[in-house]
Formats: C-alpha cells, sequence, structure tokens
C-alpha cells in the first residue's frame, strides 16, 4: 500500500491506479496482467514439516548419551539392556514431539478470515469475481453483510459503516467518509477513509480502490509478523534445559575419569569396563526427568480445564504464567465489560446517577441515594435516548446482547432500568436519520396514540449545543462545554439529549429540520465499566509482585481515568503511540518498564511493547482478543486470548484460551503455574539425589576393583519406573501458604539454591553408603550376587519412598502434613506392587536380573529408609533453629 493514502484525494488516487471512471474500473486485460504480475490475493505461509519437528527431539544432551549408551550395549551384544534404554529415549522424544505439535497454525486462520468473493466494476460492469482474483486499482462496490476483500481506499460513501474491532480493537462500527485526511501517522482505527480486509460492513454502501492485496494488506501484515516471530523458550523449559546439560556434562566427565582409570589400571577387561561405564551413566541420568515434568504440567493443564475455565495448549505454558512479571493486556472487553453503561444524568439544576452496569436492565436511577420517580423530564429524557435508536436489545440464555452501536445500546438498557422490558412502545416511528460521522448525531420522528409528533435526537455535544442555542438563546455553551470536559476527564463518554414537539404532520426527518433548533434535555455520561472481579484480582496479581500494563486503542485520558479506577497502580503513567514511535529502542525499554498505560496504539506498537518488556529481562503475559493481537500473542512468554469474544486468530496465536473471557481467571492461573514450579522443584529434588546414588554405588565398585552390583536395565527401573509412579505423587502436592507473597521468580534465576545443592549430595552419599554397605556385607557373607542386587535395588526403592516424606514440604514430615496429600499413599503401594513383580515373578526376574528374597533383606530396606528419612528431618531442624535465631 502507497504511504499515507488516506491523504490522498479521490481524483489523485484515480490517477495513480486506475486512470478511469471509478465505475468503470479496470479493464479484464488489464486486470489479467497485474493478477499475473503480482500474484493472487491470497496471504501465503510456510509451516514446520512434522518430520523435522520430531527429529528436532532429539537434539537434546540427555538423548544424545542414550542413543549412544544404546549403540554401545547392541555392539556389546547386550539386547535387552538397549531395548530398555531404546524405549526411554523414543517415550523422551514423543513426549516433546507432541507437546510442540499440539500448537495449532494461526496463519491457517488468518488465511480463513478473507473474504472468499468480492464485486468489482470491470469493463464498465458490475460482477462477482474471486476475491483471489482482486488486483491492485480494482474498483469495490461494498454494501452491508460484505467482507472487505482487500485493503481499499473509500472513494465513494454512502452512509458507509465497517466494523473494524478484530483488527484495530474498537468496539464501534466506524463511519466511513471519502474525503483526505490531513493528519500524518494517525492509527488504524482513526483511518476513516480506508477499508480493511478481513474488516465487516455493517450499514451502508461504497465504492473502494484496491490498494494492497495479499500479504501487503494490514491483516497481511499481521500475518507475516505471526509467522516471523520467534518464540522464547519459556522460564522453566530454560532452567530444565540448562540444568541437564550441566548434569550430563558432568556424568560424562565423571564417565570419561572412571573410563581412564579403569584402562590405566586394567581393573577390567575393556567390555567389562565398557560395561561398568555405561551402568555409570544410565544410572547417573536423570532420563525420568521429561516424563515427570510433562505429567506435573499435564496434571495442571487438566486441573484449570476442569475447576478454572482455562484451556492450556502447550504444557510449559501452565508453569510459565507463575513466572511472569508483567501482564500487558487490552482493555476492552478484558479489563472492561464491553458494555458501554450510563452512570450518569445530568440535568440544568440537578445530576442524578444510575445504578447497574452492562447491557442487563437492572438498576435504579438515584438523586442523593433515593430512587427518582414521576419526573417529567427524566421520562422525556429516557424516550428521547430510547426512541433515537437503531439499535436492539435481547436476552439469550440469561444472557444480555446488543445487535448495534454500545451506545445505543447504554440508552436502551437506561430506559429499560425504568420501563420493565416488553412493555408497548407509547411512540411509533415514523422516520429515522441514522448517525452519520459527518453530523454525529442520531434523529428519529416519531408520534404518540394521540397523533402528537416528536423529534427525538441524541449525539456529540458539540453539534447539538448550537440547535439548543438556536432554540434558547440563555443556553450557556461554554458552561455546558466545561462539564462536558469534566466527565471526559474521568474516562467517560458524554451524549446530549434534545427533542422538539412538531407543529406539523412530517413524512420525513431531515438535517434541516434538526438545524431549525432543539430543546435541551440533558447529557448522559457512558462509562465501559471495569469487570468487577478485575479489581480484586489485579489487588491480587499485585500482591504476587507482578505488574499489569494496559494498551488500548482509547485516549491516554480515558485509559488512565480507566486504569486509576481499577487500581492499575499506585501511580499510573501513560503514554501514546505515537509518542512511543518517536523513541529509540533503549529509551523504548525504559518507558515500557516506567508506564502503565499505552494508549492511541497500533497493533505494531503492542508487539514492540511486548519485545522491549523482554529486552528488559521481564517474563511477559499478553492478553487479547483481535486478530491485531495475534503477533503480540505469539511473541509473548505466554499468550491469553478470550474464549467467548476471542478471535480464531488470536486463539490460535496464544498459548492458554480463557473460556469464560474472565481476566480474574489470570490470578488464579499465576498461583497454580507457582505451585506447579514448586512441585517440579521439589521432583528434581528427589529424583537427581537417588540418580547420583545410582553412579557413585557403581564408580566406588568399579574404582574398588569389585564386580558391578547393579545392572543397567535395573538403574533404568529405579530411574523410570520410580519416577512415573511413586514421583507422580508430588503432582498433587497443594500450594504453599504464602505463594502469591512471592515475587515472581528471576528470569535468569537458578533452579537450586545452595542449600539444594548441599541436600541432594548429601542425600546422594547417604543413600550410595547405605547401599555399599549391603553390598560388601552380603559380599562377606558369601550370598548370591543376584540377591544382593536385588536387595539394594529394593534398599534404594525403599529410600525413595521415605525421602518423599521429607520433600514434600518445608515442615516437619511427621506432622498434619503428612496427611495432606491422601494420593501419596496410592502412588507407594503401586511402587511396592510393582517391586514385588520385579522380586518374585519370572519374566521380571530375567529381565531386570532380579531373584526372590526374604523378610531379612526387606527389613534392611526398610532401615535404610528410615536412616535416609531421620537425617533429612535433622537438616530440616537444624535450619529452622537458624532462622529462629535470625528473626
Amino acid at each position: 500500500m502507497e504511504e499515507n493514502t488516506y491523504n490522498t484525494e479521490p481524483t489523485e488516487i484515480q490517477r495513480q491506479y486506475s486512470n478511469n471512471d471509478f465505475e468503470q474500473g479496470l479493464s479484464s486485460e488489464f486486470a489479467k496482467q497485474r493478477l499475473k504480475e503480482n500474484g493472487p490475493n491470497k496471504i501465503e505461509s510456510k509451516q514446520t514439516p512434522k518430520w523435522k519437528i520430531f527429529l528436532r527431539q532429539f537434539n537434546n544432551m540427555v538423548i544424545y548419551i542414550l542413543i549412544a549408551a544404546v549403540i554401545l550395549t547392541v555392539l556389546m551384544g547386550e539386547y535387552s539392556d538397549s531395548i530398555i534404554i531404546g524405549l526411554v529415549v523414543i517415550i523422551n522424544t514423543l513426549i516433546g514431539y507432541f507437546q510442540e505439535t499440539s500448537a495449532s497454525n494461526a496463519v491457517e486462520r488468518i488465511k480463513a478470515m478473507l473474504s472468499t468473493d468480492a464485486t468489482v466494476y470491470r469493463d464498465g460492469r458490475r460482477v462477482e469475481v474471486p476475491a483471489e482474483q482482486l488486483v491492485v486499482g480494482d474498483s469495490v462496490f461494498l454494501e452491508a453483510g460484505d467482507n472487505v476483500p482487500a485493503d481499499l481506499r473509500i472513494v465513494d460513501s454512502d452512509n458507509l459503516a465497517i466494523q473494524e474491532s478484530s483488527l484495530t480493537g474498537e468496539a464501534d462500527s466506524v463511519e466511513k467518509i471519502d474525503t483526505a485526511i490531513n493528519d500524518t501517522n494517525i492509527p488504524l482505527a482513526e483511518q476513516k477513509n480506508m477499508a480493511f480486509a478481513s474488516t465487516a460492513v455493517t450499514k451502508g454502501s461504497g465504492i473502494g480502490i484496491v490498494v494492497a492485496t495479499a500479504n501487503d494488506t494490514e491483516i497481511g501484515k499481521i500475518s507475516n509478523e505471526v509467522s516471523a516471530v520467534k518464540q522464547r523458550k519459556t522460564p522453566l523449559m530454560t532452567v530444565i534445559d540448562r540444568l541437564g546439560t550441566s548434569v550430563s556434562y558432568f556424568i560424562l566427565a565423571a564417565a570419561v575419569v572412571i573410563f581412564v582409570i579403569g584402562w590405566m589400571f586394567q581393573i577390567y577387561s575393556l567390555p567389562a569396563l565398557a560395561m561398568a561405564v555405561i551402568s555409570v551413566v544410565v544410572g547417573t541420568i536423570p532420563e525420568g526427568l521429561p516424563a515427570t515434568t510433562s505429567v506435573i504440567l499435564a496434571k495442571g493443564v487438566s486441573d484449570m480445564a476442569k475447576n478454572q475455565h482455562t484451556i492450556i495448549k502447550t504444557l510449559p505454558s501452565v508453569e510459565t504464567l507463575g513466572s511472569v512479571d508483567v501482564i500487558a493486556t487490552d482493555k476492552t472487553g478484558t479489563l472492561t465489560k464491553n458494555e458501554m453503561t450510563v452512570t450518569d444524568i445530568i440535568f440544568p439544576n440537578e445530576t442524578l446517577e444510575v445504578s447497574g452496569t452492562g447491557y442487563r436492565p437492572e438498576g435504579q436511577i438515584t438523586k442523593d441515594g433515593q430512587p427518582v420517580t414521576d419526573d417529567e423530564r427524566l421520562n422525556l429524557f429516557l424516550k428521547a435516548g430510547y426512541y433515537a435508536n437503531d439499535t436492539i436489545l435481547s436476552e439469550s440464555n440469561s444472557h444480555w446482547e446488543i445487535n448495534g452501536e454500545p451506545t445505543d445500546g447504554a440508552f436502551i438498557t437506561l430506559y429499560h432500568k425504568v420501563i420493565p422490558y416488553g412493555t408497548d412502545d407509547d411512540y411509533h416511528e415514523i422516520d429515522i436519520l441514522p448517525f452519520d460521522s459527518d453530523y454525529r448525531y442520531i434523529a428519529l420522528l416519531a408520534k404518540n396514540n394521540n397523533d402528537d409528533e416528536k423529534l427525538f435526537v441524541k449525539g456529540s455535544p458539540d453539534k447539538l449545543f448550537t440547535m439548543f442555542k438556536t432554540l434558547d438563546n440563555s443556553f450557556d455553551i461554554d458552561k455546558w462545554t466545561k462539564v462536558v470536559e469534566d466527565y471526559s476527564s474521568q474516562g467517560k463518554r458524554v451524549i446530549a439529549v434534545g427533542y422538539r414537539d412538531m407543529d406539523q404532520h412530517y413524512d420525513e426527518v431531515s438535517h434541516e429540520m434538526i438545524n431549525e433548533g432543539l430543546n435541551f434535555l440533558g447529557l448522559a455520561a457512558i462509562i465501559d465499566p471495569p469487570r468487577e472481579e478485575v479489581i480484586q484480582s489485579l489487588k491480587e496479581i499485585r500482591s504476587a509482585g507482578v505488574e499489569v500494563k494496559m494498551i488500548t486503542g482509547d485516549s491516554a485520558a480515558t485509559a488512565t481515568a480507566i486504569g486509576e479506577k481499577l487500581g492499575l497502580a499506585d501511580e499510573i503513567h501513560a503514554i501514546t503511540g505515537p509518542e512511543w514511535d518517536k523513541l529509540s529502542p533503549e529509551d523504548q525499554v525504559i518507558e515500557a518498564d516506567r508506564n502503565q498505560v499505552f494508549a492511541r496504539t497500533t497493533p505494531g506498537n503492542k508487539i514492540e511493547i511486548i519485545k522491549a518488556l523482554q529486552k528488559g529481562d521481564k517474563v511477559t503475559a499478553m492478553t487479547g482478543d483481535g486478530v491485531n493481537d495475534a503477533p503480540a500473542l505469539k511473541r509473548a512468554d505466554i499468550g491469553v486470548a478470550m474464549g467467548i469474544k476471542g478471535t480464531d486468530v488470536a486463539k490460535d496465536s496464544a498459548d492458554m484460551i480463557l473460556t469464560d473471557d474472565n481476566f480474574a481467571t489470570i490470578s488464579k492461573a499465576i498461583k497454580e503455574g507457582r505451585r506447579i514450579f514448586d512441585n517440579i522443584k521439589k521432583s528434581i529434588l528427589y529424583l537427581l539425589p537417588i540418580s547420583f546414588a545410582e553412579g557413585l554405588i557403581v564408580a566406588f565398585a568399579i574404582l574398588a576393583r569389585d564386580e558391578i552390583p547393579l545392572h543397567p536395565t535395573q538403574l533404568l527401573w529405579i530411574n523410570m519406573v520410580s519416577a512415573i509412579t511413586i514421583q507422580f505423587a508430588l503432582i498433587f502436592e497443594p500450594a504453599e501458604k504464602n505463594i502469591m507473597n512471592r515475587k515472581p521468580r528471576k528470569n535468569d534465576g537458578k533452579l537450586m539454591n545452595r542449600h539444594d545443592v548441599f541436600q541432594v549430595a548429601y542425600i546422594s552419599v547417604l543413600m550410595a553408603l547405605i547401599g555399599m554397605f549391603v553390598d560388601e556385607w552380603f559380599t562377606g557373607l558369601g550370598i548370591d550376587a543376584t540377591v544382593t542386587s536385588t536387595t539394594m535395588v529394593n534398599v534404594l526403592i525403599v529410600g525413595k519412598i521415605f525421602y518423599l516424606f521429607n520433600i514434600r514440604t518445608e515442615n516437619y514430615a511427621l506432622s498434619k502434613e503428612m496427611f495432606v496429600n491422601k494420593k501419596a499413599y496410592i502412588f507407594i503401594a503401586l511402587m511396592m506392587v510393582l517391586q514385588m513383580l520385579l522380586t518374585y515373578v519370572p519374566f521380571m526376574q530375567s529381565v531386570f536380573h532380579t531373584t526372590a528374597i526374604g523378610g531379612t533383606e526387606w527389613l534392611i530396606a526398610v532401615v535404610g529408609g528410615i536412616i535416609v528419612f531421620l537425617v533429612a528431618e535433622l537438616d530440616k531442624w537444624i535450619r529452622n533453629t537458624k532462622r529462629k535465631k535470625i528473626a
């Protein structure tokens, strides 16, 4: 599209694009040639093949090591070991693959929004053509009900209005004009002589010249941005990847050292040494980590869907909300109801208050807290606002909604707060003059059952004030203009209402009739009210250390007033889109952090604000519902779309969908995300000591020139089977009491603090020592090696069970906390059943090199578990004692 096409007069548009009369249009031959040169009017997209996504899952250090272990065990003829290790690789790879392919393609949704047919002028005739065949310069005819097929410069408008909310975020339909606009660099919402692809004509008709097609349209640019957006790894995945890589490098380095020492001192033959080192690696690598993490996340996703009206599309997203520093949100329909409501009625001698919000006709009109009834001026005001209207209010499934303009809906609802819904009208329409952007008022000529005719008018105060002055010379325009400014500064829209008794019969209403003068009735102050649940939710979110930024197309004054009502911040700072555009990238980072309100923004501004926040190391969530929100939703660390009023494009670009459009759900999701992270951290702190203990046992055996007491398949059993049974008990751990009083986790923060590392180390060493003690003891008594290894497996498993109670809470295990998570006992029972199968079923004995053991061996396992439990509880006692002394 040419730069600032909206600044160009229709005659210049005609010369630039077609050089023909608008109703003559292009010739078919010229259109065919231009179509060949520029390509069809359709949005192209590229998708990553599924096979590439699958192969990408192997790009992981843990997977590399396990694949190497598979290859080595195959070469050594240990086929059962290689099959078990190979299955672990496949399971982890499939988990990653299904996570990544679960998100839908937002670009495909954008393509589906485009019109399929268009009415154009070709060769002097008005014809229907496929929208894909439109070319720049085509004259397109628009009428009510049409979808705009390309970006157009309107050159002829007959009361043309277009609904652009999905693209601009503005709720009202835009009245279109055909004259040039003198201002430069104005946002899409104010380009009133332009029509944009994918928007819908709500009334009137007109002609537009195609100035952009396909990916050059505004929606095409959004599609390009969505395709180009590179999503950052979630904080959780970043931390886990870093941990997995660090642990893997450490294990590889230790394995190399052990191999070199074993080779230099000829501890084993080369095949035996290689198998021993594989045992160290396989035993120490936390293979169960991806499975455990995925199941905890999946449980969180399921809980959110069942209990919080939330659909999570990608598993890590449910935890990401627990890490956010900033939530960037649009205003209309998210923080506010998107249901315009009259709050004040201003008469010359009094001001009335109106209760009730939204389109539900419930509430009262009061003065000083007392209901107002039988007031002649009020009744006439209500009728004027109600009848000068072409919007319909209706109820569907206990939900009140309008078909028409939100401002008109506010007056209908106000009327029915006094006059019950369904009451017969006492005035009947003779003629209506629809709202026109040039005149900015709507008028209706009506008569009652006595054939008395009245002219009812409502509209912009600056337009109607002069008409009030015409009939009443004492009407003080300056005084009432100040009243309008005062209410506007509160974020309210002000509408003037007037009437005139007609002294004779008329069949139609005209602008000339209105210019003869009107009687002033009063003003209505209207607001898009904040959602009641949002105010409380914002308090909770702010107490959790999370900032909320409002991004809107409204004026700075209106948005700031709404922000103050919502309690967005203690002190609100605002910046407009044009001011933002003048900033350098470095200044944008500073201003994105400083300001809470971003007003008069464009779709491009939204993604720039998200990027600036992320450059400032902020984990950012973005809420939205329109097509224009899609790039920012995809770029944000977590995109949150509205399920009811959100477009399909927004839903597909988002990671999370609020099925009830309730912003308050985000507060609950933050709490759930933090709980999930806590439980994942507990799982990791639970998993690592066991894995390291296994590695230490094997490493010690190698260096001590003993037989390897644990087989690779036994090590995998301990890691994987226990990880997907007993470890899952941590999924059901409830949130800590102070979880929403904590500050967000730092984006580059470490998963484990110093004490966590110390705890992993001493529990690993303790379990390894208990296992090695059993090995030395049984070997000294001449007990069979298979009995010894089976006992050691059960010692480690029972140790894990006792350690579970330690890791679940920072409080002492032997307290009421022990019974909070009753499902833990189910998983313990399941693990013990599996241990019995491993120990006593012949097939399992042959695969995992185990044998039956007696009561003495089980008693040893229990004693080992008790030792682990007591030492971990002693650590808690020491820490708590130190905290009390510091306090």
